[in-house]
């Protein structure tokens, strides 16, 4: 497998978008507090992340059967590096605190699209 830094550059070459971006798996511990216990403050650390341009994306994910809400959730981040993703994790209340363990990843965005309607006189928007 090629050098991270190598298959960006690739990537970039032929004319990929190679946006440069971090996963974060976020998953329920077997010790520490309960995830619901911590919620509030995450949902509130989250926010905050949003407000700086920090989080792309952020949501639960259901069991491997794709019927159940197992507590599990994806955090996107936008982020100048590695170890700066990492800071943004380990501060999450629920990694802090040890409701959850996370696994980061970096993730290049090549391909997909992105469909946003807002409507001005109707103050709606739709984002598919």
């Amino acid at each position: 497998m090629p050098r991270w830094d190598d298959y960006k550059q690739h990537a970039k070459e032929r004319g990929a978008l190679a946006l440069e971006l971090y996963a974060v798996e976020s998953t329920p511990s077997e010790s520490g507090p309960a995830v619901p216990d911590v919620l509030a403050d995450h949902l509130a650390y989250q926010r905050d992340l949003e407000i700086t341009g920090k989080l792309v994306l952020a949501g639960p994910m259901s069991d491997l059967s794709g019927e159940m809400m197992e507590g599990a959730g994806l955090m996107i981040y936008r982020a100048a590096s590695f170890e700066e993703a990492q800071a943004i994790a380990k501060a999450d209340p629920m990694h802090a605190r040890g409701a959850r363990t996370y696994v980061l990843r970096r993730w290049l965005v090549n391909e997909g699209s992105v469909h946003l309607s807002v409507g001005l006189s109707t103050g709606t928007v739709d984002l598919s």
